[in-house]
């Protein structure tokens, strides 16, 4: 039977080890900094008496190997090593925390949870309750290899998940675009799967395995400033200059375009017709895109309006000539504008 040397250490840590669930349980997920503190204490309580007491947490003396005190010695030991998991997880999430990315890492803290629990599970059978650990690790391997063959789409999805996350090519709130002309902004990463949210307010569910073998645009790095380069064709009726300076005017007029880096105005073309004309601008991000290059465009229009420019025609346009004396109606010709003859 225990002596009393023993029993009371024992006692102590199963008291120790309900009291810290128990605590633990009461703080909540709402006091996750509460939940830390609760984990680390208890723990390091039940380690100061263990190291007191001279017990060790790998084996069971022959003392406690008695009927009377078997359960209370195996409870003790197992409190101990499930609070050494939630420490070691505890840890994991202070440094998180202190990297300020605890969403962008969520992949990676699950499977250090994941390894915790499954190593302490192990220590536990073999340290606590004398079980083989060798069998039971070949038999869980066999296990896993089924497991593994049946289910090969979604494991690739859960390590394709985890090789995102180390690589960093993304993380949650960058936008970013896919090789197909998919883009969106980072909502959730998950085991499965990452969401995005386009910029028609939809969410774009992709496999972490297609995602990871698609080519991948971030336009949120080094920063979410995007430039446009939009195309303008003006009726060749004035030097390419004044068309050049009516369009920067066009530019340092647009209130949804950055103006650091300035704007600017690149010519591109000129022939009998037209003077093709590239505006080059930023836009603060990837979703002012829309509205920065509709009040361009509403602005070069009206700026040529009101300077007598011209837009030009298409190249490939056509028109109508009315029917020839005589005709009926429905003979008009259609000639192109592009051939130059009337």
């Amino acid at each position: 039977m225990f002596g009393e040397y023993h029993s009371l250490p024992l006692v102590l840590i199963n008291l120790l080890g309900l009291a810290g669930i128990l605590i633990w349980h009461i703080q909540g997920r709402s006091r996750p900094t509460g939940r830390l503190i609760v984990q680390i204490l208890f723990f390091a309580c039940m380690s100061l008496v263990l190291w007191l007491a001279g017990v060790s947490p790998y084996r069971l003396d022959d003392a406690e190997l008695q009927e009377a005190g078997v359960l209370l010695a195996k409870s003790a030991r197992v409190l101990w090593w499930l609070h050494l998991a939630w420490t070691l997880i505890g840890f994991v999430q202070i440094y998180i925390t202190l990297n300020h990315k605890p969403r962008e890492a969520h992949l990676l803290q699950d499977l250090i949870v994941g390894v915790v629990y499954l190593g302490v599970a192990l220590a536990v059978i073999g340290f606590v309750f004398g079980a083989p650990i060798g069998p039971l690790v070949a038999t869980s391997g066999v296990v896993a290899i089924i497991i593994g063959l049946a289910l090969q789409n979604t494991l690739a999805d859960v390590f394709s998940g985890i090789a995102l996350t180390l690589g960093r090519a993304y993380v949650i709130g960058d936008w970013i675009q896919l090789g197909d002309g998919t883009e969106g902004r980072v909502a959730e990463t998950n085991w499965r799967s990452t969401n995005l949210l386009t910029g028609g307010h939809n969410v774009v569910v992709l496999p972490n395995s297609v995602l990871a073998k698609q080519g991948m645009t971030n336009l949120s790095r080094p920063d979410e400033t995007h430039w446009i380069a939009l195309s303008v064709h003006v009726a060749a009726t004035q030097p390419p200059s004044v068309v050049e300076d009516l369009m920067l005017g066009v530019l340092r007029s647009c209130e949804r375009i950055v103006k650091i880096p300035p704007p600017s105005v690149a010519l591109k073309a000129i022939d009998a017709m037209a003077i093709e004309v590239e505006l080059q601008f930023c836009v603060a991000s990837p979703a002012s895109r829309m509205p920065a290059k509709n009040e361009v465009i509403d602005l070069v229009y009206r700026h040529c309006k009101t300077n007598g420019l011209s837009l030009a025609m298409p190249e490939q346009s056509f028109f109508c000539l009315p029917p020839a004396e005589g005709a009926e109606p429905t003979a008009a010709v259609v000639r192109s504008l592009s051939s130059g003859s009337l």
